[in-house]
C-alpha cells in the first residue's frame, strides 16, 4: 500500500517506521520540508519526501499526524487532493491538566471530517504514547495490543484494519466517526491516570468473561 504522512513528529516517525518495516510504501511531508527528508532517511526503505500535498498526493491511505488546532487548516487545504482517500487521524485534543481542549464541541476527528467533505477520516493509534507504537510488536503478557478505530467508510475502515494488523496490533470496532470523541475523551483520562496518578488503567475494568458479573459455576 501507498501511505502518505502529513507531519515529521514523534508519531509519523513511529508509526510510518513500522509500515515501511511491514513493506508499504511511505512519503512523508511537512511543512518543513527538511525535516520531512530526515524523517525519511530516519525510516529508511526508500521513503519519500516532500510537500505535505505531495504526501497527501501519493498516499491510497493518508496518516494525519499533525498537532490539534492545526490539523483542520492543513487538511482543509488539502481536501481536493484528500478527497475519497483515508485519512487516519492519530490527534489527542489534550491540554494543561489532562483537559480534553474539544469538551462541548466536535471531536478533533470530526473537525478534520467538516473542514474536508469528501475525505474519509478515521480515528485510530490515538490511545498510546508513540513508544508503544515503535514496539515490535506491541505486545503485552502475550496479548497484542488491541486498537479501537472510528469511522464512517467501510474502504477506509478495512485498509486501517489492514494497517494496524500490520504493526502486530488487532483492530478492533469502535463505531461510526460519531464516537470518535469517545475515543479522544479516554485518551484525555488515560493520560491523567498514567501520568498524574501512576495508575494502570487496565485494572479499571474486569476481565471480559467478567463484563455483566461473576460468572455462574
Amino acid at each position: 500500500m501507498k501511505i502518505g504522512v502529513l507531519g515529521t513528529g514523534n508519531m509519523a516517525d513511529a508509526l510510518a517506521t513500522q509500515w515501511v518495516r511491514a513493506g508499504h510504501e511511505v512519503f512523508v511531508g511537512g511543512r518543513d520540508e527538511l525535516k520531512a527528508r530526515r524523517l525519511a532517511a530516519r525510516i529508511g526503505g526508500g521513503a519519500g519526501h516532500g510537500s505535505l500535498r505531495a504526501a497527501a498526493g501519493f498516499g491510497e491511505a493518508v496518516l494525519a499526524a499533525l498537532p490539534y488546532g492545526a490539523g483542520a487548516d492543513i487538511v482543509r487545504e488539502l481536501q481536493p487532493t484528500l478527497k475519497g482517500k483515508a485519512l487516519l487521524d492519530c490527534a489527542n485534543p489534550v491540554g494543561p491538566g489532562f483537559r480534553l481542549l474539544t469538551e462541548g464541541g466536535p471531536s478533533a476527528a470530526r473537525r478534520l471530517a467538516a473542514a474536508a467533505p469528501g475525505v474519509h477520516v478515521v480515528k485510530a493509534f490515538n490511545l498510546c504514547h508513540e513508544s508503544v507504537w515503535r514496539m515490535v510488536p506491541p505486545v503485552f503478557d502475550g496479548q497484542p495490543l488491541t486498537v479501537p478505530i472510528c469511522g464512517d467508510d467501510e474502504a477506509a475502515l478495512a485498509l486501517t484494519r489492514e494497517l494496524v494488523r500490520d504493526i502486530g496490533c488487532q483492530p478492533v470496532a469502535g463505531g461510526g466517526l460519531d464516537r470518535a470523541g469517545l475515543l479522544e475523551a479516554t485518551a484525555a483520562l488515560f493520560i491523567g491516570l498514567w501520568v498524574a496518578e501512576q495508575a494502570d488503567v487496565r485494572a479499571i475494568a474486569p476481565p471480559l468473561a467478567y463484563a455483566t458479573g461473576p460468572r455462574a459455576d
